[in-house]
């Protein structure tokens, strides 16, 4: 057998240990069986279904440890508002960026040019069914459904948002009361943290049923001709999305000097789980593992990364705004200079009450055409077809726009090890699951001096080193 063919032998070990192929096999097969038998479409829907509500069921105490944790450790709630502050200013500015870049292809290519759609033979009533006949929350009530009315219904409801507003008060707490007051709770909350992480890798084992049921569901039920009907619209939207992320690696590169490129090397396994599941929530518990391990500091972490799934939907972004100049191009109505800024305006506004609303796509749609008050209502219609196939687009756009700002707002405040990160990335440290590794003692009797580089990142948040190339073998045995 010629030495560029792997054996069977090989091949059986790599499906047996490699996420990455696992979940590549469960994505191919899905395909088939779903163009092959599409009436089976229901049947495996539940695969894909109850792996995200496994999943979900430990994000909430998840993202509290590692904030109240990331806090404590830290020592200092100022730097943890600064971390706030700035990843803020940085999810404005890319969500900004990418409505405006989306509203650009879509003035230049005219997606929805020539279909001469007629609004009155729409069926506006399946945009509500969609919906579920709900609506966007203003700016008010957004920030007031932010904090909790209750401690235990922000964790019964999965509310990130109150759950990161519950877990900055604890953490307040803690660092207020001081070590000697509250000895026992900080070392309770890491060791739910470590069955947490636990958790999460049985979970993970499930991975590949969950990639292949949801793609079953997706093309047996949508089919494979939708995506001749709405090329131009498809195309289009992947290319911003692909432009996109070329400007981030861009912005990546020039504020932290790390590859984009390679941190989607690093991250490929959940990149792909989340294209497979169309949910980036998935793959959260274990891109927090990935991002501190890769030199980002737990409190930047803890932060940056559940508020992004709120504040910093760069693919949804650029769908959105696409998706309303595709409506207005189908209808026959050609929107003014000052049309198309309303739509960025409400947009930008809309685009922040999206998470966790059913069809919200949909509702961000209808709100704009009704701001511009040109568009009928029911021509958001037109999406509902094409609506799934954007998925992968929105799931991957939105989740690397999130890890480039855990990233770039880390090297912005002083929490990345660079060095780390780095060497992580160019795969010269190998990731290390979290729920098999062994705790590493933490000295209590010395801290670093300021002008010590270890002093931006603690010793919670720095794993042990483990070669790369030994991570998975024992070593030769001498003599």
């Amino acid at each position: 057998m010629p030495p560029s063919v792997p054996s069977p032998r090989r091949v059986a070990r790599i499906l047996r240990t490699s996420l990455f192929a696992q979940v590549a096999c469960a994505l191919v097969l899905g395909i088939v069986v779903g163009r092959l038998w599409p009436d089976t479409a229901t049947t495996f829907q539940p695969l894909g279904d109850g792996f995200v509500r496994l999943i979900k069921a430990v994000i909430s105490p998840l993202v509290f440890c590692v904030v109240v944790v990331g806090i404590t450790k830290a020592g200092d709630l100022k730097a943890f508002g600064r971390i706030g502050l700035k990843a803020l200013i940085w999810f404005e500015g890319a969500s900004t960026a990418a409505l405006l870049l989306g509203l650009i292809a879509a003035n230049v290519v005219g997606p929805g040019s020539g279909m001469h759609a007629d609004p009155s033979k729409l069926d506006a009533s399946a945009v509500d069914g969609k919906t579920g006949g709900g609506s966007l929350p203003s700016t008010g009530e957004f920030i007031l459904n932010a904090l909790p009315q209750s401690a235990v219904g922000a964790f019964a409801e999965n509310s990130l948002l109150q759950v990161l507003v519950l877990a900055c008060l604890v953490g307040a707490a803690l660092l207020h009361l001081g070590n000697s007051k509250v000895p026992k709770v900080l070392p309770a909350i890491e060791q739910v943290q470590d069955v947490v992480f636990a958790i999460v890798g049985f979970i993970m084992k499930l991975a590949p049923l969950a990639v292949f049921g949801a793609m079953v569901h997706l093309v047996g039920e949508y089919g494979l001709g939708v995506i001749k009907t709405y090329g131009k619209l498809i195309f289009l939207c992947y290319a911003v999305a692909l432009v996109f992320l070329a400007l981030l690696a861009v912005a990546l590169k020039a504020v932290t000097g790390l590859s984009l490129w390679k941190f989607v090397r690093y991250t490929r396994e959940e990149m792909l789980l989340a294209l497979g599941t169309a949910s980036s929530e998935t793959v959260m518990p274990r891109m927090m593992q990935k991002l501190r391990q890769a030199g980002c500091r737990d409190d930047a972490v803890g932060l940056v990364l559940p508020t992004g799934y709120s504040f910093n939907l760069d693919g949804a972004s650029i769908y959105l705004s696409i998706g309303t100049l595709f409506i207005a191009q189908a209808v026959g109505v050609d929107l003014s200079l000052g049309q198309q800024i309303t739509v960025v305006l409400v947009l930008m506004l809309t685009s922040k009450g999206m998470a966790g609303v059913p069809g919200s796509a949909f509702l961000a749609l209808s709100a704009t055409a009704s701001s511009l008050g040109v568009i009928p209502a029911g021509a958001v219609a037109l999406l509902l077809g094409v609506d799934r196939i954007m998925d992968s687009m929105r799931v991957a756009t939105n989740l690397l726009g999130n890890c480039v700002a855990v990233f770039a707002v880390s090297r912005w405040e002083g929490a990345l090890d660079m060095d780390r990160a780095k060497r992580m990335l160019d795969g010269e440290i190998a990731f290390v699951e979290e729920d098999d590794e062994p705790r590493t003692p933490e000295s209590t009797t010395e801290e670093p001096g300021p002008e010590s580089t270890k002093a931006e990142v603690p010793a919670h948040s720095v794993k042990p080193e483990v070669p790369a190339q030994s991570a998975k073998e024992p070593a030769p045995e001498v003599g």
